[in-house]
């Protein structure tokens, strides 16, 4: 049995706890034994109005073979209690493998664990982990990052992807699958996909040139230049480059480019046009720029986010 410990630490949300509680849970077909557990065995108050009982202290994470770090509330406030950082860094010296959901990745990238690796989080929360541990390569456009003995996921659902990657590593597509129908859950998605947040154009952003962005999102079809968007700052294009990159952490054409496409995203969602159509209409010429662009921004094609995110009418 390859044995899987759960720490719930405080804050901890409800559904980051029970998906590896969930996926990993004891029975004929699966080889795996779980043990939830907090820094010490008892009650451990968790987010959203709910508490944990939990049967084991730390001494479930030496017991472990992979220990999961659900995500919690308030991440960026205060690290974990120094004995939960210590039990990691020991579990991971004997060859444990320690794997976080979504803000689960702030109590690991506080081991220092994380230094120097790719990882990622729940997209809300991306930049500030970025802030916060400026050593730790952050990926804000991955579901999940692996780096052998540290995993990362992103958001919840997320937690699920990872969990059926880490099933799958240790045991084949077969059982991977099983567990994926049991859980009613799409068997396969690759930690590359991008999380799909609300908008790929970055929020909150500054208001020195607000006026200009809302003037390019509404000429999104034409061709634009960065001398075009400076010449409606009435800046030159060495000033508008510099300041945007400061304002909005991208170039400015960088930046159009994932307006566009948002912009896809929305015709492919909200509309029944084809690819050729919606690539002319948002400013990226052929629906091979579209796929090119699309997948290179979002990990995934035109054709696979128009059905994931479509539903079929009646």
């Amino acid at each position: 049995m390859h044995r899987v410990a759960v720490l719930v630490l405080e804050g901890a949300k409800p559904l980051d706890v029970g998906i590896p509680a969930q996926v990993f849970t004891r029975r004929s077909s699966m080889p795996y034994e779980v043990r939830v557990c907090g820094a010490s065995a008892g009650l451990v108050r968790g987010g959203d109005g709910l508490a944990y009982h939990v049967a084991d202290g730390l001494e479930a994470i030496a017991w472990a073979d992979t220990v999961f770090i659900p995500g919690y509330r308030e991440p960026a406030k205060e690290d974990p209690p120094q004995a939960v950082l210590d039990a990691l860094l020991a579990a991971h010296a004997r060859g444990t493998r320690l794997a976080a959901i979504s803000t689960g990745a702030f109590a690991l990238a506080a081991t220092g664990l994380l230094d120097g690796k790719r990882a990622t989080t729940h997209w809300h929360y991306t930049r500030i982990l970025q802030e916060k541990h400026p050593l730790v390569h952050v990926d804000e456009d991955v579901l999940f990052v692996d780096e052998g003995d540290v995993l990362t996921s992103a958001g919840a659902a997320s937690g699920v992807d990872l969990c059926l990657h880490l099933v799958r590593r240790d045991h084949g597509v077969g059982l991977s699958n099983q567990v994926a129908r049991r859980l009613v859950a799409a068997p396969y998605r690759s930690g590359g996909q991008a999380q799909f947040v609300p908008r790929s154009v970055p929020e909150p952003v500054g208001e020195v040139f607000a006026a200009t962005r809302h003037w390019a999102l509404e000429r999104l079809e034409q061709p634009l230049t960065v001398a075009d968007l400076a010449g409606h700052a009435s800046v030159s294009t060495r000033t508008f480059s510099r300041r945007f990159v400061e304002e909005t952490g991208y170039t400015p054409m960088q930046w159009v480019l994932r307006a566009r496409i948002d912009l896809a995203r929305e015709l492919l969602e909200r509309s029944e046009l084809g690819v050729e159509q919606i690539a002319d209409q948002v400013g990226l010429g052929t629906g091979a720029n579209l796929r090119m662009h699309f997948h290179r921004v979002l990990g995934t094609s035109p054709s696979e986010y128009r059905h994931t995110f479509v539903q079929p009418t009646e």
